[in-house]
Parts: structure tokens; sequence; C-alpha cells
């Protein structure tokens, strides 16, 4: 019965589009963003990643893995389980300290993911919290979603982005009555940017906590690379600043910081954290390198720019449509159908070369089904070029509309 009924679910997700596969990427060190693709024949193909978080090739960096060799070294390969059994060490108590400093928070809490951090902060809050009610932005990620369900607590969800509905809701809340604004800086699967400062003002009129997730902006926007509020000198009125290591920091780790009583009461209440082992010190040393480097140079995230205006220019003059929305380094290119897009990406790789992972429904909304292209400071102009080319390949062989002109018709 059960093999039964999974197996319908299964071939359901298939028929939909929305079955997800894996491709056997090999990425090889020192040479981001090439990789070698594994074939079921055994042999190997080379090809160019442009789909990776690894936002500014810090992955390959020559300080930040020689710091996790340094540290197996010292330490050996793993943790020894949780913070509260095996103990903590010195590269946390580092890491810990820099990224509450980056922040201009008082304390940080190191997290072994972003997901993690983000799931177990918001169930801590909401279940510790009086009868408290949380307002999240309607496309927040799906690790705060995960967060805000796994308890009682009552949830508000506004239209994204929308500021006059959040206050529509707030406005109907006690003013005494807990309540958490949870919403994202840069919004990963359409590149746009929250109004933060406006939002931030809203939730100190109501008294309501502030939880901006970063993890999409953090080490490419701002001063020293702090992020989307630090770039506007609001993140001091931010009460919990989420953010990882996985993305532009090129290693893997998820993080909050906020107030000393805040970080405290996480650490000492959230599940997530005391019940689950804590990262390897050869990673925890890795992301403070990471961190130490991107908050002293502007070199890597000033080339993810310059590379993303290139890369726009060019997509827009060969019309290719990167939708509207977009005003990051984030480029989602419309497609529009998940079978489709499936068929686009298999092409890509196939005859081109060029990795890049469809993106369909639930992620996004049915209809707008498409591929989410990360250029990164590793990219060059013979890349950007082969991208470019092999997007209008693609685009002409399935007939996919490569203007908003050509979408309305074909609509």
């Amino acid at each position: 019965m059960y093999e039964s009924f999974l197996s319908g679910k299964l071939a359901e997700l298939r028929e939909s589009g929305q079955y997800r596969e894996f491709v056997d990427i090999n990425r090889r060190a020192g040479a981001y963003p090439t990789a070698l693709r594994s074939k079921a024949d055994g042999s190997r193909d080379a090809v160019t990643v442009w789909c990776s978080n690894d936002y500014l090739g810090m992955s390959q960096h020559p300080s930040v893995t020689a710091a996790m060799h340094q540290a197996i070294r010292e330490y050996g390969a793993g943790s020894g389980g949780s913070r509260n059994i095996g103990g903590s060490h010195a590269h946390y108590v580092a890491l810990e300290t820099a990224l509450a400093e980056w922040h201009r928070k008082e304390r940080a809490l190191v997290f072994p993911t972003g997901y993690g951090s983000n799931d177990a902060t918001l169930q801590c809050l909401l279940r510790l919290l009086p009868d408290p009610v949380v307002f999240s932005d309607e496309k927040n990620h799906a690790s705060i979603i995960n967060g805000m369900r796994s308890t009682q607590a009552e949830r508000a969800v506004f239209r994204h982005n929308d500021v006059r509905h959040l206050e529509e809701l707030l406005s109907a809340q006690p003013l005494d009555r807990p309540k958490i604004v949870v919403f994202e800086s840069v919004y990963s699967m359409d590149g746009d940017v929250a109004p933060i400062e406006d939002i931030v003002k809203l939730a100190q009129q109501y008294n309501a906590l502030t939880y901006l997730d970063e993890v999409h902006a953090i080490g490419m926007y701002g001063p020293r690379g702090a992020g989307m509020a630090a770039d506007l000198n609001v993140d001091h009125h931010i009460d919990i600043i989420q953010g990882t290591m996985a993305k532009a920091l090129g290693v893997i780790g998820g993080y909050v910081a906020g107030s000393a009583t805040l970080i405290d009461a996480i650490r000492s209440f959230a599940s997530g954290f005391i019940f689950t082992t804590s990262l390897p010190p050869a990673v925890v040393a890795a992301c403070r390198a990471s961190l130490e480097h991107l908050s002293s140079s502007a070199a890597e995230r000033t080339a993810l720019h310059t590379k993303t205006a290139q890369l726009r220019a060019a997509l827009a003059k060969a019309r290719i449509p990167v939708m509207a929305c977009s005003t990051t380094h984030v480029l989602p290119v419309l497609v529009g159908e998940a079978g489709l897009c499936k068929r686009a990406a298999r092409r890509l790789l196939d005859r081109h070369g060029v990795y890049l992972q469809p993106i369909n429904s639930p992620t996004v909304p049915v209809g707008t089904e498409r591929f989410r292209v990360n250029v990164t400071p590793n990219h060059t102009d013979d890349h950007i070029a082969q991208l470019v080319d092999a997007l209008v390949e693609v685009f002409e062989h399935f007939g996919i509309p490569r203007s908003r002109h050509e979408a309305a018709d074909a609509a």
C-alpha cells in the first residue's frame, strides 16, 4: 500500500514536470566556474556552471582552502557532536565575534546550515513569546515558512514587498501583542530587493521585531559586504539579521545576529541548535577566513557587479528575456513552462556544455518557470559570449519567446 501510494505521488510529480533530478557536476579546484560532468557511459565532459550560489568564487580562494587545511591538521575532520556536548573551540569564537561585528550586533550564533538557522530561530521565538503573530512576505524562503508552520503561532502573509498591505495587517493587531515581521533583502528567484527602510519604520511604529534574511546579499552589497541593510545604513535598526556562509562566502553554515539577550535565548532554547551536530572546525575556520577577506576586499563584489551589468546588456542585445523584477546579480531568464524548461536545460548541457538548472513550480509560480543565471568574477568574456549564443540557439530551437512582444503573441 505504501509503496503504491508513494509511487503514485512520484508519477504525478514527473507528469507535471516538477520531478527533480541531480546532474553529476564535479567542480574543479582552481578552475571554477568550469566543471566535469559524469556521463552514463563513464566518460566526463567539460561544462561551465551558471547557476551556483558560490557568487564570488570564494570556495576556491587560497586563503579559504588554506585555513581549512590548517584546521584539519590541527583538529581533525569532525566536531564530535553538538556544541553543548562536544564543546566549542577558538574558531567558533572568532567567527561569531566577527559576524556580530560585521552586522553591528552584540552577538551572533552559527548553525550548520542557513535553512537550519531560519527554521530553528523562528520556531524558538514563536514558541517563547506569549501569543505572538508573525508577518511574512509571500515570497519568503521555504526555511522561513517551515519555521513558522512548525508552531501554533498566528501567521499573516503580506503581498510581496507590499508595505501598504503589511501596515493593514499590523494595524489590526493590539500594539502590545508580540509581533515579528519576517522578510528577505534580496529575493533569490526574482532578483528584486525588499523596501527595507519602509518595513523597518512600520515595524517600529507597530512595536514589532524585524527579522531580515540577508543570505543573497551578504558579501556582495553594503560597506565591507555586510548586506543590503548595511548599504542603507539601517542594519542597526534590524532586530535579527540571518545569513549564510554557503553563498558569497563559499563554504557552508548559517547564522543569526542580534542583541546579546536575543541570541542567548536562541542558543538556550532553540532545539534545532541544541540537538544538532556542530560544524567541523575546518569548516568554521574556512568561513572565518572568507569573511575576513570579503570584509576587507571590495575587488570580488566590484567584479561581480561589473560582470552582471555586462551579462545583462549582452542578454538584452540578444533579446533573451531577463525578468523585469531583477535589479541585482540574480538574472532570472523566463521560459514559462516546466517541461520546456527541463528540455531546454538538457539541450544547453548536452549541446553547449552550459549548466543551468531549471527552476520550476513550486519554487516559482506556474507559468514563470525560468533559468536563474548567476555570473561570477571568475566568468570570462568568452564564457559570457558562449552562454548568450547557447541561449539564443536553444530558445530558437524550442520556439521560446525571446522578448515581451513575442511572449504576448505566444499567449
